[in-house]
Order: C-alpha cells, then sequence, then structure tokens
C-alpha cells in the first residue's frame, strides 16, 4: 500500500512528462496496455530525480512502431528482437519494450525472447523486486490515470534496502547471469544490502558468469565502479567469488598478513584509495560524470605487489618494481574485459606512474625531473594529481601532512613551469624541417634521432631558442660516431 508521500510521488512522476498521456491515449485506443517500468518507479518512489523513461506493454515490436508513427520526431530500433522501441519526443527520450519471459540456455550467451502477454508476468522476470515494481498508465476525460502493480513487494523491499528476487534467486540467475554482476552493482548505486539468498545463490552459480560476454561484464563494471559508494559493491564481488572471475588481480590484493604487521593490507588500502580519488574527483571537478578511468586506476594501482612481494633479512617486506607489473597486469586484464586501447592506455599509464612523485624526494625536484613527470604523464596529469594524492593512506598525520605539502609543492611548480615553458605542448626547438636544413639531409632515420637529442635537451634544460638549439644540434651531428 502506497503512503500518501509516496501516492504523490508517483502522481509527480506520471505528471512530468507530458508525451506520457499522448502514449497512454495512443496505446490505450489500439487496445494495448503500457505501464511505467523498473527504475524510474523505483526512483520516484526513493525520491530521486531521474531522465530515463522505460515502459513495458503488451504491443508487439511492430504495434509499437504502427501507434507512435508520425507523432514520435525519432523513432530508433534499440533491440526489436529483444521486443525495444525507443522514441524521442520534444526532450523525453523513451524505451518501450514488449512484455517479456526470457529464459537463456545453459550454454548460451544471449536470451532465448519470448514475448509474453501480461505485466505480472512481465515483472516476474525482472531482476530484482525493486525494478519489479510498474504504474499501469490509463487515460480518462481528466487525463492520465494511472495504478500501482508490485506482485512481488517490491516496496517492502525498497523501505528495507533490502535487494531480492522476485522468483527464487536461483531461478533467476540461471535465467540471466549477469543479474549476479547487476546485484553488485545495485547495492553500490542503490546503497541497498543484498538479501542472504542472493548472495548464496551468487557464490553456489559465480561460475555461471562464464556464458556472459567480455563486454556486458565490462559495462556491468563500469557501472558499479561509477556509482557514488562503488566499494560494498565490490566487497560483494570479492566476498561471492565473482571476482575471481571478472577481476581476479582484486581478492588477489588480500595478502596474508605478517604477524608483526609490516606492511600495510593492500586490499583495504586499495579500497581506501578508491574513495579518497573519488573524494578529489569532485572537489577538483576532473570530469562532469564519474571519472571510470581514474578510479580503475585507483582500484588496480596496487595490483602489482603479489607479484612482486618479497621479504628481507630482519622481516621487512618489499613491492620493488610493483608499478611496472601493476601496469602490464592492468593491460592484460582490461584487455580481456575489452576495453578500448585509449582507455586501456590511460588506466596503465596511470598504474604505472603512481609511485613517480616518491621518487624525487623530499621536494628536491629539478626543473628536468618536473618537466619528465609532465611528459610522461601527458594527457593524464591532473588524473596521476589525484591517484597521487589519494594513495596516501597512512595513520600517521605528521607523515600524511607532509606528503600533502610536498605534492602541493610540485604542483606549484609544474604550474609555474607551464606558464613559462609551455609544457603542455612539449617540443624541441627545432621542427624535423629545420633539423633536416640545418644538417644538409633528407627525410630518415637520422632526422628522428636528431629530434630525440634536441628533445632530451629540452627536457634537461627548457626552451634553449632556435639559435642555440641549431648550435647544440650541430656539436652532437658532429661528434656522433660514424658507421
Amino acid at each position: 500500500m502506497l503512503s500518501d508521500e509516496e501516492r504523490a510521488r508517483i502522481d509527480t512522476l506520471v505528471g512530468s512528462e507530458p508525451a506520457l498521456d499522448e502514449l497512454a491515449r495512443r496505446f490505450g485506443d489500439g487496445g494495448f496496455e503500457l505501464a511505467l517500468v523498473g527504475g524510474p518507479v523505483r526512483d520516484a518512489l526513493m525520491g530521486r530525480p531521474g531522465q530515463d523513461w522505460d515502459l513495458t506493454t503488451s504491443a508487439r515490436p511492430e504495434d509499437i512502431e504502427r501507434l507512435i508513427a508520425g507523432w514520435a520526431d525519432a523513432v530508433w530500433d534499440v533491440g526489436r528482437e529483444f521486443g525495444t522501441i525507443a522514441l524521442r519526443k520534444g526532450n523525453a527520450h523513451v524505451e518501450i519494450t514488449t512484455y517479456r519471459s526470457d529464459e537463456y540456455d545453459l550454454s548460451s550467451r544471449k536470451p532465448q525472447v519470448r514475448f509474453g502477454d501480461s505485466l505480472v508476468g512481465d515483472l516476474s522476470r525482472r531482476d530484482f523486486t525493486v525494478n519489479a515494481m510498474a504504474v499501469l498508465l490509463r487515460t480518462s476525460d481528466d487525463g492520465v490515470e494511472w495504478e500501482f502493480v508490485d506482485p512481488h513487494g517490491g516496496l517492502v523491499d525498497l523501505a528495507a534496502q533490502t535487494l531480492r528476487t522476485p522468483v527464487a534467486a536461483a531461478i533467476s540467475f540461471g535465467d540471466d547471469p549477469l543479474r549476479m554482476m547487476r546485484a553488485a552493482r545495485f547495492v553500490a548505486q542503490l546503497e541497498f544490502e543484498a538479501h542472504p539468498e542472493v548472495t548464496d545463490a551468487i557464490e553456489a552459480m559465480a561460475d555461471r558468469l562464464d556464458i556472459i560476454s567480455a563486454e556486458r561484464i565490462r559495462d556491468e563494471l563500469i557501472k558499479l565502479i561509477s556509482a557514488d559508494h562503488p566499494v560494498p559493491g565490490l566487497r560483494v564481488l570479492v566476498a561471492t567469488g565473482l571476482a575471481y572471475l571478472v577481476l581476479p588481480e582484486l581478492p588477489a590484493l588480500k595478502l596474508e598478513s605478517d604477524e608483526h604487521h609490516r606492511h600495510k593490507d593492500v586490499y583495504e588500502h586499495s579500497l581506501t584509495v578508491l574513495e579518497q580519488a573519488i573524494a578529489l574527483e569532485s572537489l577538483r571537478g576532473v570530469a562532469d560524470a564519474p571519472d571510470a578511468a581514474l578510479r580503475l586506476a585507483a582500484l588496480l594501482h596496487d595490483i602489482g605487489k603479489p607479484k612482486t612481494r618479497r621479504f628481507q633479512p630482519g622481516g621487512t617486506v618489499t613491492f620493488h618494481h610493483h608499478d611496472v607489473v601493476g601496469a602490464k597486469l592492468t593491460r592484460k586484464r582490461l584487455r580481456e574485459l575489452r576495453f578500448s586501447n585509449d582507455e586501456i592506455d590511460d588506466i596503465a599509464r596511470l598504474v604505472e606512474l603512481h609511485l613517480r612523485f616518491h621518487g624525487y624526494g623530499a621536494g628536491e625536484w629539478t626543473d628536468s625531473a618536473v618537466r619528465r613527470y609532465v611528459r610522461d604523464a601527458g594527457d593524464q596529469l591532473e588524473r596521476l594529481h589525484i591517484l597521487t594524492r589519494a594513495d596516501c593512506t597512512t595513520r600517521n598525520q605528521r607523515k600524511a601532512a607532509r606528503l600533502q605539502r610536498t605534492y602541493d609543492e610540485l604542483e606549484e611548480r609544474i604550474a609555474v613551469l607551464a606558464e613559462q615553458e609551455e609544457l603542455d605542448a612539449m617540443r624541441p626547438d627545432l621542427d624535423g624541417n629545420q633539423i633536416m636544413q640545418i644538417l644538409g639531409i633528407g627525410p630518415g632515420r637520422e632526422v628522428g634521432d636528431a629530434y630525440g637529442f634536441l628533445l632530451e635537451l629540452r627536457l634537461e634544460q627548457g626552451p634553449l631558442g632556435e639559435q642555440a638549439a641549431a648550435e647544440a644540434l650541430k656539436a652532437w651531428w658532429s661528434s656522433r660516431p660514424r658507421p
């Protein structure tokens, strides 16, 4: 039973988009049911603003197209085989899907799509009860009327902040194993707890995720990591065993603790770094939307530690070169998850560079070191600033304050040099044509060698000007060993 406040929220939802009135009328006149379903209903009841308009209907795809033809501003087929037709009317983007009752073959990556005939049947095949609530739309002389439909107790679970499945969890996850990933994602997005039946079923059925394509798993992981609070969802992945299939490097960070606790809990440290990176991301305005690349780099920055851990005499522990090893592991994992080459390059570069700041000592950088830091970071410099700051999780307040002051000084130094030297576009003082003219040579490898020499000179000494650079180039050329 809806409370007065919840009823008012549904009234607001239905009345907030004029297109719903005409859609309800068109489908009703055609003899079909039409209902708002899933996320829009859930978010409205939670008092959260939403922009998605997901509807379900008894009409088949061809009927949907016929009913909106000539009325919608644009129509496109986003998944006819799954019964989904999308449209735009004014500023509203709407997806309408035919009632379904899907099942997966045990060895197939794709569901066997079967269209259904009832709203209740459609809701029973939804992933979780809080997403299996609908608002059935009807029209009258007074406008749109609605009926709240909740056959699986989603409203109760919403109040309890609990994730349950409409049918037995084992059946639901057997029909669509990706729902196990969605459980972790919704724990992160909604800040709910997964019901024990849900987590028990995931733990028992985690291997079923093998039939799901890497692309779909990647998309769920990105949605999870992009939540306001992704850590609880990541904990679900690890606790249920899903992480061993999706991101095995994450549970591998749970290194055995030595009895004297001479090194940090790397798993907990990595989750803390992720949380701190998210906080800095919003403060510094690094992106308009959640920065998935930064967050993945924060989560993965220490994944090279398990392979590089060494116990030294006296009980000390080292992780030499874990940054380089971690970057290689990051590339391998992200390739398997079908991330784009650009995304892989950006994230792996951040992992590889996350320790570079500590190599410069206690704030005693040369101009050359600063230039190289900026050059190596490239367009990932701002993300690297955030990751490096987030990587400080020491409880020693004096040490933490010293590290932050030192990094403040580095950023100030970068800003000064950037103003003086155009660090964002660091190039030698001479281009390839000038090099060929000065040395009297044609295109070839020697031009690249000369360009590399001048770039190193630029990094070491800053801008020299064309005349000084030309003199240095001639001296370098004359001193080169001849074949």
